[in-house]
């Protein structure tokens, strides 16, 4: 059974091939980037993370025919209101082109340089939506929530995103500093595909 996954971050298919290998491995499901199949990707329109996870998975079956998995994730602070929420991808880029990772660290950090530590308190959000087809009535939603703070510097070089500054007082370092299965684990995506392998109907 192919599914397509409605996604272009490289990031994101790294760590869902991860999770799908390890546990589906012997359901003979394959997850297929939507990219390897000429779709392209979706206008997020959406106002919630639910939304634009439904709009991308809905733009992938009905190019494919393929039942499709999109996830729509994103990090809010709490300090700038939950920004940057939806927009967390292209946070420094909304005026400009061009802009990565890097720039968004950055303009977090800026727009957070006075507050102090007890205050830029912070955490991940992930939403999965599986569609069975582009007209499924009931798409299964799943949603993961992994809590922390932002530091004031970067710190490690795994991960992607806004990893490098997602300090995880569990574990006592950064996102970007974890071991990718620990990372898996107890991430937000992590617990969305956990509740996924727990009550998915494919």
């Amino acid at each position: 059974m192919k599914v397509v996954l409605a996604s272009g971050n490289a990031g994101k298919l790294r760590e869902f091939s991860q999770l799908f290998d390890s546990h589906f491995s012997d359901r003979h499901i394959q997850l297929v980037p939507q990219s390897e199949l000429g779709v392209t990707d979706a206008d997020e329109t959406g106002l919630s993370f639910v939304e634009n996870a439904i709009l991308k998975a809905r733009h992938a079956s009905q190019i494919t025919g393929l039942p499709a998995l999109a996830d729509d994730s994103g990090i809010e602070i709490d300090a700038l209101n939950g920004q940057p929420g939806i927009y967390s991808a292209r946070y420094a880029s909304m005026n400009e082109a061009g802009q990565g990772d890097a720039d968004n660290n950055a303009l977090v950090l800026e727009k957070l340089l006075d507050v102090p530590a007890a205050e830029r308190t912070a955490r991940f959000q992930c939403v999965l939506v599986y569609m069975r087809h582009a007209n499924d009535p009931t798409p299964q939603i799943f949603q993961g929530s992994w809590e922390g703070r932002i530091l004031t510097a970067p710190a490690g070089e795994g991960g992607f995103g806004y990893d490098p500054l997602f300090w995880v007082e569990s574990e006592q370092c950064a996102a970007a500093e974890l071991e990718k299965s620990r990372k898996n684990a107890i991430s937000h995506r992590g617990q969305a595909i956990q509740q996924l392998l727990a009550r998915w109907r494919p």
